[in-house]
């Protein structure tokens, strides 16, 4: 089963913590998402591992716009 990581507002992302590859866990840090001046940590919703990242360093992303699939 397949769980997407999604944006949960506008920004643009600042760092990837994770690879393709990495097993994380539930509360795991994956994604720093700049929003509004602020740095805004995403977190893995479930165990899982990381099977695809949608994004790159300094891309700029939409509200509900898939950042990882965790696998």
């Amino acid at each position: 089963m397949s769980v997407e990581i999604a944006a949960p507002m506008p920004g643009n992302i600042i760092e990837i913590l994770v690879q393709v590859g990495d097993a994380v866990k539930e509360n795991d840090e994956v994604i720093i998402l700049e929003a509004m001046k602020m740095e805004n940590p995403i977190f893995a919703p479930c165990d899982g591992r990381v099977g695809e990242i949608k994004v790159k360093e300094k891309d700029s992303v939409e509200a509900d716009q898939v950042l990882m699939v965790l696998e």
